[in-house]
């Protein structure tokens, strides 16, 4: 290469890190951590301020990780109002003239929608918890529908919540017309509030939430059974627990699995719900490379996100991997950051990788 071609992309090299993301957040603080022990030039950028992002022209030498900002309401009527703005602000970093993303804003906005995401995935052939494609607006329509299909267990999500946000399991006997419906939401005054505790609702109760959770667009999902605990290395595990599983990949290889345990049907750990080491689960090699197949192949369905968190369940019985859902943002492990942020050090790793080999060209983004 001619010395002047040289220095033309020398001038267009990766050489910084910046992050959009929330001022105080821990995914900030140990992202952090990570950036500064590998001594990277790095910037931080306030979800307050992105829209300063679109007057620079110096983002060309950048490599954008973008997290998830911090909503103000935990109201999930407002979930619509919400997700259509951060849907409006991904948009607007994907129209900007340079820039290399660490995840693509594009498909950030399409794990966001679990119907959409979920298609994507059966298309590719990948083993899913199986979605029910047709829309409920009421309960009667979906009691109704579960009982000509002799369905007796669904979960009921609103397609673009996250942190198991107004995520509601549902359980429908016909023959003695009993319901049962848990959640971590309440239903008060005509609005549904998110919670950090679990709620069980029995009857004309479950009816009334389900009705006003059915007003938001909602996915619904065949109810696997989910694998229970085998280890007796330590005294909290017993037949009660069943589990499922956040793994972690980056790059293509996954990175860091945990199980989480509960004795109810969601799994999600800040409802105090128990977390343990992976191998204290005793697994057979068999379930664990089969697991760990499915996970590297989901993956590879977004080739433009570097770092993908999967909700991962093994099924009772035959321990046959079903992707629950898919978070470009769910790499905030706390058990990972208050240890050896394994997580966010390979990251670094990985964007290290991208400032070596990356150049950015006009009009493209790698």
């Amino acid at each position: 290469m001619a010395r002047r071609n040289l220095d033309e992309c020398n001038a267009d090299r990766i050489k910084k890190i910046l992050l959009l993301g929330v001022e105080g957040e821990k995914r900030k603080i140990y992202f952090e951590k990570a950036v500064y022990a590998a001594g990277i030039d790095y910037e931080f950028c306030d979800w307050n301020n992105f829209l300063l992002l679109e007057k620079r022209d110096d983002l060309k030498h950048c490599i954008i990780k973008i997290d998830a900002p911090k909503w103000d309401s935990s109201v999930l009527n407002d979930l619509d109002k919400l997700t259509s703005q951060y849907k409006k602000a991904l948009f607007t970093l994907a129209e900007l003239p340079f820039g290399t993303y660490f995840n693509h804003p594009m498909d950030i906005l399409e794990l966001l929608d679990k119907r959409k995401c979920k298609q994507k995935l059966i298309q590719n052939g990948i083993p899913v918890t199986k979605p029910i494609f047709h829309m409920f607006s009421k309960s009667d329509e979906l009691l109704s529908f579960m009982r000509e299909n002799r369905l007796r267990q669904v979960f009921v999500k609103p397609v673009m919540g996250s942190g198991a946000a107004g995520v509601s399991a549902l359980r429908f006997e016909p023959t003695k017309n009993k319901i049962v419906l848990y959640t971590c939401a309440q239903l008060l005054k005509d609005k549904l509030i998110n919670t950090k505790r679990m709620h069980r609702l029995e009857q004309d109760k479950a009816v009334e939430f389900l009705n006003a959770l059915l007003k938001l667009d909602c996915i619904v999902e065949k109810w696997h059974k989910k694998f229970h605990c085998q280890s007796k290395d330590n005294d909290y595990f017993d037949n009660n627990y069943s589990f499922d599983l956040r793994v972690i990949v980056q790059d293509g290889k996954i990175d860091y699995i945990l199980p989480r345990l509960s004795k109810g049907p969601i799994t999600n750990l800040h409802l105090n719900n128990l977390s343990i080491p992976f191998n204290e689960l005793n697994l057979k090699k068999s379930t664990i490379d089969k697991l760990c197949d499915v996970c590297i192949k989901t993956a590879a369905c977004y080739p433009r996100l570097n770092s993908i968190g999967l909700d991962v369940l093994l099924e009772e019985g035959s321990e046959e991997p079903y992707i629950i859902e898919m978070n470009s943002q769910g790499d905030l492990m706390h058990k990972d950051v208050y240890s050896s942020n394994t997580i966010y050090r390979k990251q670094i790793e990985i964007i290290k990788n991208i400032m070596v080999d990356g150049y950015i060209r006009k009009g493209q983004k790698i």
